[in-house]
């Protein structure tokens, strides 16, 4: 795959990552669909490649006051605990059903999208 289209996934990654929208999911798709990569494979550059980023973006959050600092430890030990329960299942149903599990979740995610901007349309 060449190398301007990874540079292209890696700045659109990066921008919707900064806004908090998940870009994780596009560097996913990205790697499995045109990369051709393994989805746990992607998974592990997903997670190497927001670490900088999510750096960089939480600074620029905290200069703009936009962290509620009172909700960040609960979400933190959270998501520590998640991290935990999720890397040991994903490690254990293996990259087939990952994937499958993954492409339900950006269905749903879709239909309630379109399903919430319906329900804003109708009360305009």
């Amino acid at each position: 795959m060449s190398t301007l289209y990874m540079w292209i996934a890696g700045i659109l990654s990066g921008i919707i990552g900064a806004m908090g929208i998940g870009g994780g999911g596009i560097l996913i798709i990205y790697l499995t669909l045109f990369a051709d990569m393994e989805q746990m494979a992607a998974q592990g550059i997903n997670l190497l490649f927001f670490i900088p980023c999510a750096v960089v973006a939480l600074i620029i959050h905290i200069r703009k006051g936009r962290i509620v600092w009172k909700a960040v430890l609960p979400m933190i030990v959270g998501g520590l605990i998640g991290v935990a329960v999720g890397s040991y299942f994903a490690g254990i149903i293996g990259s087939g059903i990952l994937g499958k599990v993954f492409a339900v979740f950006l269905v749903a995610l879709g239909v309630k999208e379109l399903i919430s901007g319906f329900r804003k349309k109708e009360n305009q």
